[in-house]
């Protein structure tokens, strides 16, 4: 039985609570936060679960085997790295850290101390995310044209990142689960509509090696909610909404196809094709359910996360190259390809 300590319960906290608790095989057995009313709610629905408002007590307990954070991004570090040398497990919420250099020292600590270290990219362990690597990895797609993401809605508004941050690294981490190619290049623009503010619009545009394009339109201040992804391909294209309630991703069987008009060489043709929609029934796990079992199976037997640091560590580069964008005004961004040494 995996021993596990949550630090924030917050708005992510209840649900690393109420996962890791329903999860077989791990039980949460301390939570930390520095809120009483918080603790109190916590209490009420699990009186057995120790409550502290010192997570230095979480760190000093042996008997915690690992620690899930969920805090604001400005203290992910310290608090990351505080586990790590206490020699916890740990499972952080995106992004991992506030910048790379950061994210670089948890994974080498990490792998020093051999522990895992495993980021919360809950999207990645959805069944609709998956199945979309399943297509695009069989190559049902054909060659990928394009990824296009609006993640849009109204709040809730972060005080210490702004909305490439906090909205744009869960399609960042959609994307770098689903796609062949890494992003070498990026440029954004965004605006903050509240005097003080971190940005709460930004539009992300991400170049790779090859023709493929990837567009990011992320916003905390519209008057609906909008999660969409469209994947564009040679062969089909795909749809994904996570708001739909059954078909979350629709699969149509349509795109074009260029021909030569007779001794014109030159002049080219553009034919339609329009087939069918297909949209896969998918099972009805939740995310955040399968991410805790992967996150279990990884601490019991040492293997690696699908969600792991260095996975972490691409996100937080891209976000960083996007803010220096943002705040060139849209300038081209070259995307670091910095790891961390093996120790």
């Amino acid at each position: 039985m995996i021993k596990i300590g949550v630090i924030g319960y917050g708005y992510w906290g209840p649900n690393l609570v109420r996962n890791f608790m329903e999860a077989p095989g791990s039980t949460v057995t301390a939570v930390c936060d520095l809120r009483a009313e918080r603790l109190s709610q916590l209490h009420k629905r699990y009186p057995s679960t120790r409550t502290l408002s010192n997570c230095q007590e979480l760190f000093a307990d042996r008997e915690i085997d690992a620690i899930a954070i969920a805090t604001p991004v400005s203290s992910h570090f310290e608090l990351a790295m505080a586990a790590l040398r206490a020699g916890k497990h740990l499972l952080v919420e995106k992004p991992l850290a506030a910048n790379s250099e950061q994210a670089i020292k948890l994974i080498e600590e990490a792998t020093r101390r051999k522990r895992v270290l495993m980021v919360d990219h809950t999207f990645v362990y959805t069944s609709a995310v998956r199945k979309i690597r399943e297509l695009i990895t069989s190559k049902a797609l054909g060659e990928i044209y394009y990824y296009d993401a609006v993640r849009v809605n109204l709040g809730l508004f972060q005080h210490d990142v702004n909305v490439i941050w906090d909205l744009a690294i869960h399609d960042l981490s959609i994307m770098d689960y689903v796609l062949p190619y890494r992003a070498v290049a990026v440029s954004a623009t965004g605006i903050s509509n509240i005097p003080g503010q971190p940005e709460n619009v930004a539009y992300i545009t991400l170049f790779f090696p090859n023709t493929q394009i990837a567009h990011i339109h992320v916003n905390w201040l519209t008057p609906v909610k909008v999660r969409h992804t469209l994947i564009g391909g040679s062969e089909k294209m795909i749809l994904y909404d996570d708001l739909e309630p059954s078909e979350k991703v629709k699969i149509y069987d349509k795109g074009v196809s260029l021909s030569q008009n007779g001794d014109a060489v030159y002049e080219m043709l553009v034919s339609y094709r329009s087939g069918d929609m297909l949209a896969p029934r998918l099972d009805t796990t939740e995310a955040l359910q399968r991410e805790a079992l992967h996150f279990i199976d990884c601490v019991e037997n040492g293997t690696q996360p699908e969600t792991d640091g260095e996975a972490g560590l691409r996100l937080v580069q891209i976000a960083e190259a996007a803010e220096r964008s943002l705040r060139a005004r849209g300038e081209l961004v070259e995307i670091a390809n910095v790891t961390a040494l093996s120790c």
